[in-house]
């Protein structure tokens, strides 16, 4: 059979044609039969990723946004994912492990993460959530007053700094001018209980809105329960005509977070819902506090010149049990950025400069001991501070040369510093040392509009990405300190795209790229624990296409499809040379679409449906995940009488009971590659809110 039929998937060739042409022909309807009105036609959608306010479709690179319907209307919103799916180049894992976080890639960024997200820059409301080595964890967002997510594709080192193969930007609400109270419960299978209470409104000069959740989950398999308390809070001060103070604060109690671990093939066939034997012997699991706090200041001096200043701190407290092994760390991390454009011309055409500097600073005081059902035992075996300071200065030039054609020029140094404190005299060794990397990075773009629904753009752009302090301090020799036999990772992304608004009423995006990879880092686990290494060379090139319409009024629907081709172009492993081999984690194809109706009385329902092929799980290709094709289905009712609002909903997830992986561990020890995902399943709740 060919590669692409295998599994219970299907092919996708009939799956990307069907919803294309439905997308496609819907859309052109109502314009045919002369339907149109104010309600069908898409608004315009400025965006904030690219460090300033600027329409998305004068943006000379792949970008794309979710809305607050997708992220919170019937979902269960457990995971980021859940409305990511619908942008294309975006491959996610992992959403129902809560111990390893969920896992996001960007055209590959991110794919090696054994937890958490790395390669890519998390913001929330400008506060970065990634920390100066890369890493970016998930678990402190609370969906539920989440507004919009920006996603910028490709890499933007010039723009970020370490770890920017993409840009997720993530805007929480903000109160309404009438105060609100709200509160929202979510049941479902799997013993699964959120509840969520959020207010907000204006007093005065002060704009807030604050929320906090609760979520117990059993999980869909053994040793995977969950539990987790979340608090957001955004508070706006006006201060005058021209500035404001936004103090963002963020609070995460998660004393539970099992791990199943993954499973072999043949284990997943005997009994899908196991967890890994090793993991239960171990009792492998996270417990997880933290507090985040974070200060925007933004003025504007006249219509030319506008100033942001930031600054946040966030303290994180960790214990993990893996097999073998507790990790713990005590982590705090602090830093600041300053931001200045000017709003101009020069030699009499528009031209927009930004400059500014972002400072971070983080220190982690970590411990490993033996595991001992989950607690750490007397054999104390590593006791380090790992320390890592970055700074990274930035300009960045957009420049119409013409009416229609606009020049986007930028450049970024980063100077990222490792520094370890070994306080682990026991072994006799002293690994006590630092690292420092540092480089250069750029940006190029240009943006042609000859006319109003076309927006074709080239862009050229490099990221740098250190490895992690986990990637870097792991030696497969069991000891701390630096691993001196490990680099960053260098990237160029070469891309050309169309993108903009037809008939009013349809929304499209394609980009064709090609990436150089140098040194790409990949990881490996050897006695089920995860290391790194660098492959010397690696190329990745696809498509990516993204379709929105509004039918008519009500009906809307979208469609994305991503092709990547991922390989090694120079690899010798182990005395083997993998040259010519595919890069593991990364399917060719992936395609979503979806259907979604919202009535004036307040009904609504939407389905959704994800097509993944099937991809090698390991550098040798030896080893494939299935492809697979997931349907959900959500139903609402939202009911407004006098000042209140009820709304029930009621979601089936897996709706064609599909038996796929919900993730996979790339290379892992004995085989245990596979993560089962849950059956059909279904969750209901009830929204209530009252408006003053």
């Amino acid at each position: 059979m060919g590669r692409y039929t295998r599994g219970n998937g299907g092919t996708p060739l009939w799956f990307l044609v069907t919803l294309l042409w439905m997308s496609m022909t819907l859309a052109a309807l109502p314009a045919a039969y002369g339907q149109e009105s104010e309600s069908d036609v898409l608004p315009p959608i400025v965006v904030t990723a690219p460090r300033v306010e600027t329409p998305i479709t004068e943006v000379p690179a792949a970008i794309s946004v979710v809305g607050t319907d997708e992220i919170q209307l019937g979902q269960p919103t457990l995971g980021l994912d859940e409305s990511l799916v619908r942008i294309p180049g975006i491959f996610s894992q992992n959403r129902f492990n809560f111990a390893q976080d969920l896992r996001v890639s960007i055209r590959g960024f991110g794919a090696r993460a054994a937890f958490g997200i790395r390669g890519i820059k998390i913001l929330v409301d400008g506060i970065p959530a990634t920390l100066p080595d890369g890493q970016s964890q998930v678990d402190s967002l609370d969906l539920g007053s989440a507004e919009r997510v920006e996603v910028m594709r490709g890499p933007v080192s010039a723009l970020y700094g370490n770890a920017s193969g993409g840009v997720i930007n993530i805007t929480t609400e903000e109160g309404p001018e009438t105060p609100f109270v709200e509160s929202r419960i979510t049941l479902g299978e799997f013993d699964l209980w959120k509840i969520q209470l959020k207010s907000g409104g204006q007093v005065g000069p002060m704009n807030y809105l604050v929320s906090t959740s609760r979520l117990e989950f059993g999980g869909y398999r053994e040793q995977s329960d969950t539990e987790s308390v979340v608090f957001n809070g955004k508070f706006r001060f006006d201060i005058d005509d021209a500035s404001d103070l936004t103090a963002v604060i963020n609070v995460v109690d998660s004393p539970r977070a099992d791990d199943p671990g993954g499973l072999s093939r043949d284990s997943v066939e005997e009994d899908r819902r196991a967890a890994a034997g090793v993991n239960l012997s171990n009792n492998t699991g996270e417990e997880v506090s933290q507090q985040r706090f974070g200060l925007v200041y933004r003025r504007d001096f006249g219509d030319l010149h506008d100033l942001q200043v930031n600054g946040y701190f966030t303290a994180r407290q960790f214990r993990g049990a893996i097999p073998f092994r507790v990790v713990e760390f005590d982590r705090h991390f602090v830093g600041g950025g300053l931001q200045y454009s000017y709003h101009g011309d020069v030699f009499g055409r528009p031209s927009r400069l930004t400059m500014g500097i972002d400072v971070q600073y983080q220190v982690d005081r970590r411990q490993n001991f033996g595991n001992n059902n989950g607690e750490p035992d007397e054999d104390l075996r590593l006791n380090q501070d790992e320390k890592v300071t970055s700074v990274g200065p930035y300009i960045q030039e957009e420049l119409d040369l013409f009416d229609t054609l606009t020049l986007v020029l930028g450049g970024r140094y980063d100077n990222v510093r490792f520094k370890v404190e070994d306080f682990l005299t026991s072994d006799g060794d002293d690994d006590t040392g630092s690292r420092t990397f540092d480089q250069v990075t750029g940006r190029f773009g240009l943006i042609y509009r000859p006319i109003r629904a076309v927006n074709a753009y080239i862009n050229i752009s490099q990221s740098f990405e250190t490895p992690s302090t986990t990637e870097l301090v792991n030696h497969p020799e069991d000891r701390g300190g630096l691993n001196p036999d490990i680099e960053p990772q260098k990237a160029v992304n070469y891309e050309i795209g169309v993108k903009g608004q037809a008939l009013q009423r349809i929304r499209y995006e394609l980009a064709l790229f090609y990436i150089d990879l140098k040194d790409e880092l990949i990881s490996f686990q050897e006695n089920d624990r995860t290391f790194f290494r660098n492959v010397g060379e690696s190329r990745r090139y696809g498509v990516e296409l993204g379709l929105g319409a509004q039918i008519y009024e009500g009906l809307r629907a979208s469609f994305a499809y991503t092709y990547l081709d991922a390989e090694f172009e120079e690899f010798p492993k182990d005395g083997v040379d993998l040259s010519g081999n595919k890069v593991p984690g990364l399917p060719d194809h992936q395609i979503h679409g979806e259907l979604f109706y919202q009535h004036a009385s307040g009904l609504y329902g939407g389905i959704d449906i994800l097509y993944v092929s099937d991809f090698y799980v390991t550098d040798e290709n030896d080893e494939e995940n299935d492809a697979y094709t997931v349907a959900n289905l959500r139903l609402g009712y939202e009911y407004l009488w006098e000042n209140w609002l009820f709304a029930p909903f009621l979601g089936v997830q897996n709706l064609f009971d599909e038996k796929y992986n919900s993730n996979v561990r790339i290379n892992a020890f004995g085989g245990r590659f596979f993560e089962p995902a849950p059956d059909l399943n279904v969750y209901g709740g009830l929204n209530v809110a009252y408006n003053w």
